[in-house]
């Protein structure tokens, strides 16, 4: 069991690096964590996405927060892209996929298609 302070310490940690910003300018990458997310392996994919905007220096730029559930659990792992008032939705996410999204669309501007939903 650990103590308050113990828990304190772990949350102020955390705050550092998952950083959750209303109304940036810039990126936002919102990873589901809802029951459905976690189960299906979203907590890997969070944490890739935090090491990997701080490891590519891009903290100024994107902020990775989570949400609850986004409705497609089928799709979990989900993670939404915010950018210029569009949207994308990458599915099936692993930590592997992370760093190709981080590399190609948050440093390269370039949407990773094959990792988004496709409709028909």
């Amino acid at each position: 069991m650990k103590t308050l302070a113990e828990l304190q310490a772990i949350r102020d940690k955390m705050k550092n690096k998952v950083v959750m910003r209303e109304g940036v300018d810039g990126i936002r990458v919102v990873v589901g964590m809802a029951t459905c997310g976690i189960a299906a392996g979203a907590r890997p994919v969070l944490n890739a996405f935090v090491e990997g905007v701080d490891a590519a220096g891009l903290n100024d730029k994107v902020a990775v927060s989570q949400t609850g559930c986004i409705g497609l659990c089928q799709y979990e792992p989900i993670v939404e892209i915010h950018q210029n008032g569009e949207k994308v939705t990458y599915v099936h996410m692993t930590a592997e996929k992370a760093a190709t999204v981080i590399e190609k669309h948050l440093k390269g501007g370039k949407i990773v298609a094959e990792f988004t939903a496709q409709e028909g």
